[in-house]
Parts: C-alpha cells; sequence; structure tokens
C-alpha cells in the first residue's frame, strides 16, 4: 500500500483490498473424493429433529452404504437408550448386522475425540457393550467432517423434502407408519442417482447374504434403565374413574356437618 501511495495513489485502503479481491484467482476448492464401501461393511446413522404439532420429534436414519438401503423412524428423545432400541429395530429391518457403523460425534456414542491432535477416539463403555453384543465395529466421522458421512446427511434432506413436507400426520403412531409405507414405496424403490440403481434390487442381489447374522436375544443394560420404544409404541394404561351422580357428594357434606 506504501508503494502504491508513493506512485500518487490517493485512495483509501479498503478500496485496494477490494479490488485485489476481485482480480485475485481464487484457489480451488478441494476435490470431493466419494467413498463407496464394499456390500455389507458399512451403516452410517444419524439423528435430525423435525417439528410437528405435537412437538420435536428426532428422526433417525441407517442408510446401508453400500446398497443406500434406508430405515426410518421417530421418537420422542435421542438417549442412548433410544440409539440402542432404534439400532436393534433397523438390524431386525434388514435382516442382518453390517461390519461397523460411522456415527457423527454423538455424545450418546463419542464421549471425547481428540484425533485431530494427536490423540485417541474415546467412546462411551456402554455402547461398546453393545456393539460387541451385536458383533460391529464403531466408526466416528472426524470434528467438521461432515463429508465424509454423505450418505446419511444427504438422505436427511430427501426425508425432509419428499416425505415429511406436506404430509398430514395424526400422531406419532400415524407418522412412523407413513415412514415405513415410505420407505417401501419410495426411498427404497426409486433409482437412486448415485449408484444408479433401486436400493432395495441392489441390497437383495449383493448385499444381505454379506450382513452379519441377528444376536440371538436383543442387548441387555445393565446401566440403563428399561429400553424406550419408538414414539409410536407408546401406550399409557387406562385409567378407571369412578362416575357418582351430584347428590351423593350433597349427602356427604350433610353428614360432615
Amino acid at each position: 500500500f506504501d508503494e502504491i501511495r508513493a506512485a500518487g495513489y490517493v485512495g483509501g485502503y479498503t478500496q485496494v483490498k477490494d479490488d485485489v479481491r476481485r482480480v485475485r484467482p481464487a484457489p480451488a476448492p478441494d476435490p470431493i473424493v466419494r467413498f463407496e464401501t464394499p456390500p455389507g461393511h458399512q451403516a452410517q446413522v444419524d439423528f435430525a429433529e423435525f417439528r410437528l404439532p405435537w412437538g420435536k420429534r428426532y428422526a433417525l436414519l441407517v442408510v446401508l452404504g453400500y446398497s443406500r438401503l434406508m430405515w426410518l423412524q421417530f421418537y420422542t428423545r435421542q438417549t442412548m437408550a433410544v440409539l440402542i432400541s432404534a439400532l436393534e429395530e433397523a438390524f431386525a429391518f434388514f435382516g442382518g448386522v453390517p461390519a461397523e457403523l460411522l456415527f457423527d460425534q454423538m455424545k450418546s456414542v463419542i464421549i471425547e475425540d481428540e484425533r485431530e491432535i494427536g490423540g485417541k477416539l474415546l467412546e462411551n463403555a456402554e455402547f461398546m457393550r453393545f456393539a460387541a453384543h451385536w458383533d460391529f465395529r464403531i466408526r466416528a466421522c472426524r470434528p467438521y467432517r461432515a463429508k465424509t458421512k454423505g450418505k446419511v446427511e444427504r438422505p436427511i434432506g430427501y426425508v425432509r423434502e419428499s416425505f415429511f413436507y406436506g404430509r398430514h400426520f395424526l400422531n406419532d403412531a400415524d407418522l412412523n407408519a407413513q415412514a415405513l409405507s415410505w420407505l417401501e414405496r419410495t426411498a427404497n424403490a426409486r433409482t437412486h442417482r448415485t449408484i444408479a440403481e433401486v436400493p432395495r434390487v441392489r441390497f437383495e442381489r449383493n448385499e444381505r447374504v454379506l450382513l452379519k447374522p441377528l444376536a440371538l436375544r436383543p442387548y441387555r443394560s445393565l446401566v440403563l434403565a428399561a429400553t424406550p420404544v419408538a414414539a409410536s409404541r407408546l401406550s399409557y394404561p387406562a385409567v378407571a374413574v369412578e362416575r357418582r351422580p351430584l347428590a351423593s357428594y350433597d349427602r356427604l357434606v350433610r353428614v360432615a356437618r
């Protein structure tokens, strides 16, 4: 700036910065490398928040990396107990278990991640026991690298646009029933643009047989409270209320006097 002023420039420093910004070549963006995984190897998992007239609900989305077969249900909370129960439902839906599950920095799975500074990844001990029970490995995206989990990040937007917006839901049970119907008729039956195949067809042909077998029984935690169920499964016992005519209360009042 001092040099151009010496050469006769009488403008301000801000104007120089704006002019330089316009003519300076922009750096080339980092290339996006698509990571494809072999059949049965990986599923990507994430929660997403949705708002309904009766409150917030959390969609858990599980996507098989090879076939893009998708599973989706909605829950009232996003605790570890909910995650464990939901993943067992997803495994039953797929008919097997992938070799590894990839999570974002989900607090119920990852306690601390210091890999960016040469440290280690610390997983939740209870979730590690759950993973051992179902025989899958835990993997976590590095912080601020959401592109590594694109197979589930992009479908969240797809769920909002294709399923959630523009529909009417009566209650939680109807929400989850419609989600399962949408998976069967639309999400898993369309031609996926990236793989140029129908997820269900690709799954049945190449992936189902390579999933690990289901566990013989659900995981039983010695730490967590009773495992909650999906929002649609919530039920409450009916309370019997005795009904009396008003005259009976008049008699009680007279006796008390």
